[in-house]
């Protein structure tokens, strides 16, 4: 969908996700598609006044992912899934390609922005991750928000879980078809790319149980050549180190950024018998979006200021 032009003077760009997956068996409601469209496009949005302002890609990307983190829509913050014991433990990454540094944080339970905490990781510590209660007691010293981990858990999750346990009591093993996380990827007016990544991880996980969001390399990388946040099985996504990848084949192979994620994601991963999707900016501010399920969320705004947005006919829980 085509939305309205905004005016910008710099070649400024950013480009969010809400995840992929597979398609509903009913269409979605009207009332729910305008609400992803709208929240995907006011993340878009709110990342792209911060470029227009001359700040950092880094800061565009942390604002634009809090966006989704708040929303009880995506899988990530507010609107995380829950794992097996009941409870929400949330991941998420940051990459400052200009600087080459990274931060991240798994296992969060009381950080209300996940992303923030891990620039904090990334810009005040010495470390790229931390995890669980040493995370949150590092957030707590550099002045995060914690909340009670009920901040997390709304009715519409918390039904969720009730009926996998239902389903698997009957003997009908649950498999993840809704691969909800949230990420971000911008270019500043200075031509320094960011990407972030953010989620609450797979319905129903098990044991403490990380996925790729927080792995730099996996599910979000960024230096000089371009920036990439995905969404996916994050077990491939580790296994084949997807978003550095991506970043390889450009630089080393001279791949565009739409043949880099093609041959990795329906490539090796798709081979594989992962599924996923990414989100791509190159130097240029070109992108490149791919999925290996039946769709993907996304919103962009693009250098002209004009304004993308796409949502398929999905559930992303």
């Amino acid at each position: 969908m085509e939305q309205p032009s905004l005016s910008t003077p710099s070649n400024a760009t950013i480009l969010v996700h809400g995840g992929c997956g597979n398609v509903y068996p009913r269409p979605m409601a009207p009332e729910r598609r305008a609400a992803y469209e709208a929240t995907l496009l006011q993340a878009a949005q709110a990342g792209f006044e911060v470029l227009q302002a001359g700040k950092s890609s880094v800061e565009a990307v942390e604002v634009s992912i809090k966006v989704l983190e708040d929303s009880p829509l995506f899988n990530a913050a507010h609107g995380a899934v829950f794992s097996n014991d009941g409870g929400v433990e949330l991941d998420a990454s940051i990459m400052d390609g200009a600087a080459f540094l990274a931060g991240a944080v798994a296992g969060v339970k009381t950080i209300r922005n996940p992303i923030s905490a891990a620039r904090q990781v990334m810009e005040a510590s010495a470390h790229v991750m931390l995890v669980g209660t040493g995370a949150e007691a590092f957030a707590e010293t550099v002045g995060l928000e914690l909340v009670s981990p009920a901040y997390f858990e709304t009715e519409e999750r918390r039904a969720q879980i009730r009926q996998v346990k239902e389903a698997e009591a009957q003997g009908h093993p649950f498999q993840e078809t809704k691969l909800g996380t949230v990420g971000a990827v911008a270019l500043d007016q200075h031509g320094k790319l960011a990407a972030g990544t953010s989620t609450g991880g797979m319905l129903n996980k098990r044991f403490g149980r990380v996925g790729d969001s927080p792995i730099i390399g996996a599910g979000t990388y960024a230096n000089h050549i371009c920036a990439v946040s995905g969404t996916g099985h994050g077990e491939f996504f580790m296994r084949h180190t997807v978003a550095h990848d991506i970043a390889a084949l450009m630089e080393y192979k001279g791949l565009t950024v739409e043949q880099a994620v093609q041959e990795v994601i329906h490539g090796k991963v798709h081979q594989a018998g992962g599924q996923g999707g990414v989100i791509v900016l190159d130097v240029h501010g070109n992108p490149g979006i791919t999925y290996s399920t039946q769709g993907m969320f996304w919103a962009r705004i693009s250098p002209d200021g004009a304004q993308q947005v796409h949502v398929d006919n999905l559930v992303i829980e």
